[in-house]
């Protein structure tokens, strides 16, 4: 038995149907094989926090032009995506954070990106369950949350979806899937997330394990998405085990409550030792959390890469197989961008940002010295 597309998408999160879409915009035939279902995985278990980040000129490059894509299409977004403009607060716990703060805010509108400076004062005002005493924070008003799950099915709606049968390889001209089929494709975007080495072996992703909460309904009860300034050394370290305070409002009005990162763990279940660890983190910097009811929590697996930046493009060594894979916690931020750079790169135009940071090839072995 055998199919036909001219673009077969391998994983059916918000990466892979963000790659769907822009295949599908191109008046390609495009189908997405998913062996769960679609905006399930990494998408279902994370924040749906569409965020502009500086760790790298190149992660800011990307984080941006895809957080503006996701803001040009707000106004085409179904109500079920949620999105919403709350903008994120960098906050800031003493004088020296603070000095974080300026720089960031300098580094933000050099560049274009809307940034403002808060005050202890003007950041107690803006999220009055935090605790006193904070230094200030960094307010970025134009990031935005969405519930991602519904994003990545919204979407999927032009493409063809095949459920509940993995791909057990890819082979030459296609892919065949567990059960013996095979779908003939002239284009592969492998996009299966922290999975993706089960295609590509020599991949540089492996998963990243990480923690979620989730109160019952308590409207307005946090404002902004509100992130402290270490999140950045624990998501861009690489530590075994770490834990920042990471909160985010929902429209619902519950309060989705991160974030943890462990390597070397591939158990979905709760370490609750390491549960314990985050939600004792974010009592630090919002004490009143702990009148809130906890209903749900969870895990999930991000694709990590060494460099922290997303593999993105053709892959090494096989003809019309591209990837787009390694986006750890910015899979959701990043993947209208991704979906158009790679559609970019495999129809041969120029792309509005540069590829090579983001290029399979980098991390090939460098050739031996004779």
């Amino acid at each position: 038995m055998s199919q036909t597309a001219d673009a077969l998408i391998i994983g059916g999160g918000i990466v892979g149907a963000a790659c769907a879409q822009a295949l599908a915009t191109e008046k390609l035939r495009v189908t997405i094989v998913e062996p769960h279902t679609v905006g399930g995985g990494a998408t279902a278990a994370g924040m749906g926090h569409l965020v502009v980040m500086d760790d790298s000129e190149a992660q800011f490059a990307l984080t941006r032009y895809s957080r503006d894509l996701w803001n040009a299409a707000s106004h085409e977004l179904p109500a079920e995506i949620e999105f919403e403009r709350c903008g994120t607060l960098w906050i800031a716990a003493d004088e020296e954070e603070m000095q974080a703060v300026r720089r960031k805010r300098e580094f933000y509108t050099a560049r274009g990106v809307r940034a403002e400076e808060l005050d202890s004062e003007a950041l107690g005002d803006a999220e009055p369950h935090l605790r006193p005493g904070l230094a200030g924070a960094l307010l970025v008003p134009d990031d935005a949350v969405i519930y991602a799950p519904c994003a990545a099915r919204w979407l999927s709606r032009g493409s063809s979806v095949q459920l509940g049968v993995p791909v057990s390889k890819i082979v030459p001209g296609g892919v065949l899937l567990a059960n013996g089929t095979r779908i003939s494709a002239g284009l592969i975007i492998c996009a299966a997330g922290a999975w993706a080495t089960a295609f590509v072996p020599d991949l540089a992703i492996r998963p990243r394990k990480g923690h979620l909460a989730i109160t019952d309904r308590y409207p307005a009860f946090v404002r902004h998405q509100l992130v402290e300034l270490g999140y950045l050394k624990s998501a861009h370290g690489h530590s075994n085990e770490s834990v920042a305070f990471n909160i985010q409002p929902r429209k619902t009005g519950q309060v989705l409550i991160g974030s943890s990162r462990q390597y070397g763990q591939t158990h979905p279940g709760v370490d609750h030792a390491l549960l314990r660890r985050m939600l004792s983190r974010a009592l630090e910097y919002m004490p009143s959390l702990g009148k809130l009811q906890v209903i749900r929590t969870w895990t999930g697996f991000r694709a990590a890469t060494p460099d922290s930046l997303p593999i993105i493009g053709p892959c090494p060594g096989r003809e019309n197989v591209y990837l787009a894979a390694g986006h750890e916690g910015l899979g959701i931020t990043t993947s209208l961008g991704t979906a158009q750079l790679l559609a970019d790169v495999m129809r041969g135009r120029a792309p509005a940002i540069d590829a090579a940071p983001y290029a399979p090839s980098r991390f090939e072995p460098a050739p031996a010295h004779v």
